[in-house]
């Protein structure tokens, strides 16, 4: 009887630490990839460029409203993805192909190197655009963050994506606050090869979308053009 117990015991500690190395392996991988496509570097790169001449106490304000505003945005759409996919009859698979295509141009600029020309109209309001759109919160960002959620599978996993993207802010944020210090010593040769090291990464993730989506819509194609799979 007690040795009934104690094997029920050790079953259940190794149960729970199973599922606590799957969170925590989902929870890495989530922040990684939401960081490598928000890229806090070119974001911090972009804020110092942009306050170079602003007072600090105003520096923080853009900081503070940037960050709040993004991480409104990425959590509604972590939340809410799956409802809109409901409503706009669109189906995961698809939107993983749309998300990994997007993805790849993305990734393309980046390793291109392109920046884009923001109007003097854009500039007045820096906080929103381009800080939180679409440097921080773009739309590669709003993509990966909901086909992220769309595979958490039970409440933890829900949980862990918004932490995911807490500590991806975050990292945002420190990115912006410490840019002065940062830049006085990453030139902008270290800067490029930054940039490109994460493309790579962004493109290896497009390109897992596409595979993804393809499979899983694979059998729905095949049964719409009348082709039988066998079981």
């Amino acid at each position: 009887m007690r040795d009934t117990f104690f094997e029920m015991h050790v079953s259940c500690r190794y149960y729970r630490l199973e599922n606590l190395m799957l969170d925590l392996e989902y929870l890495l991988v989530a922040t990684a990839s939401i960081l490598a496509i928000m890229n806090p570097v070119s974001t911090a790169a972009v804020f110092s460029i942009l306050t170079e001449h602003v007072h600090e106490d105003q520096r923080k304000k853009v900081m503070r409203t940037s960050m709040e505003i993004s991480t409104l945005v990425l959590i509604f759409f972590a939340v809410t993805g799956q409802v809109i996919f409901t409503i706009l009859g669109l189906t995961l698979p698809a939107f993983r192909i749309a998300g990994g295509i997007l993805l790849i141009s993305f990734a393309t600029d980046m390793i291109s190197a392109k920046r884009e020309l923001f109007s003097v109209e854009e500039l007045e309001n820096i906080s929103i655009v381009p800080l939180a759109f679409p440097l921080t919160c773009g739309a590669g960002t709003i993509t990966t963050v909901i086909l992220i959620a769309a595979e958490a599978e039970g409440l933890v996993q829900n949980i862990l994506v918004i932490i995911a993207i807490l500590i991806s802010i975050g990292m945002s944020y420190i990115g912006m606050a410490y840019s002065s210090y940062i830049f006085r010593f990453i030139g902008e040769n270290e800067l490029r090869i930054i940039t490109k090291f994460l493309a790579i990464f962004v493109l290896a993730i497009a390109i897992q979308f596409i595979i993804t989506g393809l499979s899983e819509a694979m059998p729905q194609i095949l049964a719409e053009v009348g082709v039988c799979i066998p079981p």
